[in-house]
């Protein structure tokens, strides 16, 4: 059978297990925040793998790196939302988020700069 190519890149499969944490993460959200904090985190979660798939999927590496570009901006609006939850006392730090955020952050610049020095 035949896999797509986002499916086999690690940073696809690492943005996927973050977007399962968050979906954990705003399960502790408070109710006031459904429609803010919850949805706004969730959207940019989602943005990341679906971006990463969206840019491989591309026939010119051009193309792919600005999904890149779109993954790794949602990626730095979830850490930041992440840090206001923190701020404003509704989680704890999570350690093995902000790794993996980090984690992810490098694989796709590392990526982005294969892309542009072909």
């Amino acid at each position: 059978m035949y896999v797509k190519r986002h499916k086999r890149m690690d940073i696809w499969k690492l943005s996927m297990r973050l977007v399962e944490g968050i979906y954990q993460t705003t399960d502790r959200l408070p109710e006031s925040e459904k429609f803010g904090l919850t949805s706004q985190m969730r959207r940019a979660a989602v943005s990341i793998p679906s971006n990463i798939a969206e840019g491989a999927s591309r026939k010119s590496d051009k193309e792919f790196y600005r999904f890149l570009c779109f993954s790794r901006g949602s990626l730095m609006e979830l850490e930041t939302q992440l840090l206001i939850c923190m701020r404003l006392g509704y989680i704890e730090t999570n350690r093995e988020q902000e790794e993996l955020i980090e984690h992810i952050f490098a694989k796709i610049n590392a990526l982005m700069h294969n892309l542009n020095s072909r």
